[in-house]
């Protein structure tokens, strides 16, 4: 339960982080002082910056500061990523270098920043799982590869199936079936597939734990060959030489920036058709639970977990919703074809709706996510009750 919760706020700490990284340095590129770059979430610990007779000072606390010539870099008491002020709620008046007074094209920048970093982020965790041996399928790895542990996983169980009947997982491992080991998807496939109405005896693989099914393989209308009702795939340790491993990473990063963007559009059109939600969403609680899991497999399945998770922080930061990056540029945009910037009062208002209507959101998906991994919850209370 420690390693739990423990890399759990690591990776949000990280991926927070890096976004708030990216703000804060092209802000600086283009002069803009922030007032604040925080490690952590207030209130403030401690921090340091310089005063303005350039002298480097120390504050403890939470005190306001009123000589600082430059950036006031602190670290907060609640460790979860960081932040940085950028004063895009002020009035700017006459400071050239305040974010207000910037060009659009400088502020649309500044504010993309924050997603920027998470994907770049989420490039050289990739890079490093490759350099030191990541989980992949098999069935379009480059040319370099060094490949190891290769296993047979299940990454689709259709309804109302043998296996589905069984208690068949997506992610479970097909170890063998009736004893016999299989070198690929291939043999396994016909293996099963001349076997119809002859019950078979899986050895599945879940976590830590080796599971033994009895499923009886029927023909299946979607094929019209027998099966159990899976779909499975190659997986193994993919491995590259250095230069390679960011090559691939850089390719991999970009092949799911675009795969979980139009998983978002379908969850967006599913919403917008009325067909409903038709992927599991999950919140704070489900990912930590999530994290868990990944965390007792091994450190390279937690670099890719934490890859995604930065992907996805990325596209939902970039949807033009208020109070999201995406919803400040929307507003620059309106700015750059009325002319004017929209009143600072209204905008703040539109985006306190936004944030609110967020936290309703997030407060729904994690009343489903207590629901779900209830078992979780309960053991995290009681850890900090007793």
């Amino acid at each position: 339960m420690l390693l739990t919760l423990v890399t759990f706020i690591l990776v949000l700490s990280v991926l927070v982080f890096a976004h708030e990284l990216g703000h804060f340095l092209v802000a600086r590129k283009f002069g803009v002082r922030a007032e604040e770059f925080g490690i952590g979430f207030p209130p403030r610990a401690f921090g340091v910056y310089k005063n303005k007779n350039g002298k480097w000072k120390k504050i403890i606390g939470n005190k306001k500061v009123n000589d600082a010539a430059d950036t006031i870099y602190s670290v907060n008491w609640f460790p979860l990523g960081g932040f940085v002020k950028l004063g895009e709620d002020e009035e700017g008046g006459d400071d050239p270098n305040h974010f207000t007074n910037k060009k659009i094209w400088q502020r649309v920048s500044m504010i993309s920043a924050g997603v920027i970093m998470n994907i770049v982020l989420a490039a050289i965790l990739i890079t490093i799982g490759f350099v030191m041996g990541l989980p992949q399928a098999l069935d379009n790895v480059g040319p370099r590869a060094q490949i190891t542990d290769k296993k047979i996983q299940i990454v689709e169980v259709m309804p109302d199936s043998p296996a589905q009947k069984a208690g068949l997982r997506v992610g479970d491992i097909i170890a063998d079936i009736n004893g016999r080991q299989f070198a690929g998807y291939e043999d396994l496939q016909q293996f099963v597939s001349n076997r119809a109405g002859e019950e078979l005896s899986y050895t599945i693989k879940r976590g830590g734990e080796e599971i033994k099914k009895s499923i009886t393989p029927v023909v299946m209308k979607e094929t019209g060959v027998a099966g159990a009702g899976v779909g499975i795939i190659e997986t193994g340790m993919v491995k590259y030489p250095f230069f390679t491993a960011i090559w691939e990473g850089i390719k991999t990063t970009v092949f799911l920036t675009w795969a979980i963007i139009m998983a978002f559009y379908e969850l967006i059109k599913g919403l917008i058709m009325g067909s409903g939600v038709s992927a599991d969403v999950a919140g704070p609680v489900g990912i930590a639970a999530m994290t868990g899991q990944v965390a007792r497999m091994g450190f390279v399945y937690v670099l890719q977990f934490a890859a995604l998770l930065s992907i996805n922080l990325a596209i939902i930061n970039f949807l033009p919703f208020p109070a999201l990056d995406g919803g400040r540029i929307v507003f620059l945009f309106i700015e750059k074809i009325k002319g004017s910037p929209v009143k600072k009062e209204v905008e703040a208002v539109i985006h306190n709706i936004g944030f609110a209507l967020l936290m309703l959101l997030i407060l729904v998906v994690t009343f489903k996510d207590v629901a779900k991994f209830g078992y979780w919850f309960k053991m995290i209370w009681e850890k900090i009750a007793g």
